[in-house]
């Protein structure tokens, strides 16, 4: 069983949701990513989603928009990426850890270089943003011989028959934009979220967790109550920024994630 398969599984036997947190690998600089992965399950972080620095990440709001630069600022790339997870796993056998990102870095390595380096640093699954289903067999292909899952996104504007294309060809699990618009945009409807995560439901037996919008504890529980999990970006990248610029350590930066879990468990 996969790492987010056993993840999952064990959230449901304890009736609990998915918090994934998402930052950025070397953003707000690179010593700061390894140590925040780690407070962040410390605060109750279930999966983590590390995003892989982009100069174009056309799905990003500003916040996540200018942590892309400032990692490149910083000249790191896929290959340190992997590297941050080769590290976080000395520490840490069990946590998921899924890269987020685009297809031209991983296409600028190879598909199998990128399979054989990532599963052999220890990530577990891979969402690549603007890899569309009808264009990604190959690479499915691929990750599937090393066992990473392959996570797509659904958004309000998905049709049902391409939701059933998604399905058909996802593993781990089923990332729902619950706005139209970038990460960190627009104002939540909680009704539209669970019906439409009622639809997917209706035709994949993977679990959906939901994302973009989720700005605080309020939010993060009011999501989980009609899906099996939160994804949070933009709002815990602002958290960081703000607080490593006056000095402080990844354990006060992740201080968002724990008060998202307490909300999530009463």
């Amino acid at each position: 069983m996969s790492r987010i398969a056993a993840c999952i599984e064990a959230l449901q036997q304890q009736g609990r949701k998915a918090l994934i947190p998402y930052i950025v690998a070397g953003d707000p600089n690179p010593e700061f990513t390894v140590p925040m992965m780690h407070q962040l399950v410390e605060q109750g972080a279930d999966i983590i989603e590390l995003g892989i620095p982009f100069s174009d990440p056309m799905a990003e709001g500003p916040a996540i928009q200018q942590a892309h630069e400032r990692a490149l600022a910083h000249n790191i790339s896929l290959t340190n990426a992997l590297a941050m997870v080769t590290e976080f796993r000395s520490r840490d056998a069990n946590t998921p850890v899924v890269l987020m990102g685009y297809a031209n870095p991983i296409e600028k390595m190879g598909h199998q270089q990128f399979a054989e380096q990532a599963v052999a640093a220890g990530v577990d699954g891979v969402l690549t943003v603007d890899l569309p289903p009808e264009e990604a067999d190959d690479f499915n292909q691929v990750l599937k011989t090393v066992s990473i899952d392959t996570i797509f996104l659904v958004s309000p504007t998905t049709s049902d028959a391409r939701i059933k294309s998604i399905t058909e060809q996802a593993t781990g699990y089923i990332y729902y934009v619950s706005l139209k618009g970038v990460t960190g945009a627009g104002h939540l409807d909680i009704d539209a979220v669970k019906q439409k995560v009622s639809d997917i439901k209706s035709m994949t037996v993977l679990p959906v967790m939901v994302g973009f919008g989720i700005k605080d504890a309020e939010s993060a529980s009011a999501i989980s109550a009609v899906s099996e999990g939160v994804v949070v970006g933009s709002e815990l990248i602002r958290q960081v920024v703000s607080l490593s610029s006056e000095g402080h350590q990844a354990i006060d930066a992740a201080t968002l994630i724990g008060e998202m879990r307490q909300a999530m468990d009463k």
